[in-house]
């Protein structure tokens, strides 16, 4: 897999078969694709498909019932809240409201000084929780519904940001990828200290009100905390205007809301997953072949199936919602819509 993400448009301008919806709800109807609540696909920022289902839902793990799916519908983004946690840092980084990724990290909560003592938290930096290499002990492989899951075991936790930091070293820092809601929990905090605002308000005034983004919810743990590892709700259209700002470098309708250097860092490749994926600065980074020549994707990936999919090569920005949660085979079904009726219809013109 290449280690620079500097692939400009393909040279063949593929667009998609006519029939994309049908074969998405064909799809449903065999039952291959379970559980999907809305799938949006754009290319070149021009809405290509648009499908909303009914179906069981969730806020956060409290059962909604069986919701029928519209445009204006919030939708947990689970996990792809951490990427949208990382714009927020780019763009408060911007701002000069707080300190660059290199900074030490434990310089960021002195209210820790016994941990910040520890030789080898010293060598941490925010460029570790960015990218997921903190090297501390965390497991978030067993389900979600099991206290001993460390995510569970933050929110549960008295202090949220101790229980991450004592956590024990298993990996020199920058060495090992260690997926989690450690990095971003960190992340918010700091974001919150450095701007002077809790992260969700920071979050309106800076990325969603300028992308006329009105609507959203963050759920917050008991110590009122918004999460930012998982807590995040907004409308499948309003995600795609997230996919879209990444697919423009930062520019959304002609205004800079975050510098194309920090997009450029966030979708490099920083370290490998260890199952054929890159991480960034909080995104997933892939190839998947489209007419059979491999194209580089960036994504956001969240329990139960959320996803937000961007290829820049080819101009398009996928989102696809549902509600899996916690299913071993959650992954499975996104990845079908994108792989087998997203990607696998693009034609050449």
């Amino acid at each position: 897999m290449p280690t620079e993400f500097s692939q400009g448009p393909d040279s063949r301008e593929l667009v998609f078969a006519d029939d994309l919806g049908e074969k998405l709800d064909a799809g449903i109807r065999s039952g291959l694709l379970r559980g999907l609540h809305a799938v949006l696909v754009l290319q070149h920022g021009q809405l290509v498909l648009q499908r909303f289902y009914e179906g069981a839902d969730e806020n956060w793990g409290r059962p909604l019932g069986t919701v029928a799916f519209k445009p204006e519908t919030l939708h947990d983004l689970r996990s792809v809240t951490k990427s949208i946690v990382g714009l927020l840092y780019g763009i408060a980084l911007d701002r000069r409201l707080v300190p660059p990724p290199e900074a030490p990290l434990m310089a960021q909560f002195p209210e820790y000084p016994d941990l910040a003592r520890d030789p080898q938290r010293q060598q941490l930096t925010i460029e570790h929780t960015l990218t997921m290499t903190l090297g501390l002990e965390w497991n978030e492989q067993i389900p979600y519904t099991d206290p001993a899951n460390s995510e569970i075991a933050m929110e549960r936790a008295p202090d949220r940001n101790r229980f991450i930091l004592e956590r024990p070293v298993v990996a020199a820092p920058g060495t090992r990828w260690i997926y989690g809601g450690a990095a971003p929990a960190l992340l918010g905090r700091i974001i919150a200290k450095g701007t002077g605002k809790p992260l969700h308000a920071f979050a309106r005034e800076a990325l969603f009100e300028p992308m006329g983004i009105a609507a959203f919810e963050w759920s917050a743990g008991k110590d009122g905390v918004a999460s930012a590892a998982s807590g995040l709700r907004l409308t499948p259209g309003d995600l795609a205007r997230i996919g879209e700002l990444i697919r423009g470098k930062g520019v959304w309708n002609d205004r800079r809301i975050v510098s194309s250097a920090w997009i450029d860092a966030s979708i490099h490749p920083a370290v490998e997953t260890g199952d054929g994926l890159h991480y960034g600065r909080q995104w997933f980074i892939g190839d998947a072949p489209v007419a059979g020549v491999p194209q580089r994707w960036i994504g956001g990936f969240g329990n139960g199936g959320q996803r937000l999919w961007i290829m820049p090569g080819h101009g398009i920005t996928a989102v696809i919602l549902a509600g899996n949660y916690n299913a071993p085979d959650g992954w499975v079904f996104p990845t079908r819509v994108w792989r087998e009726i997203i990607l696998a219809n693009l034609r050449a013109s």
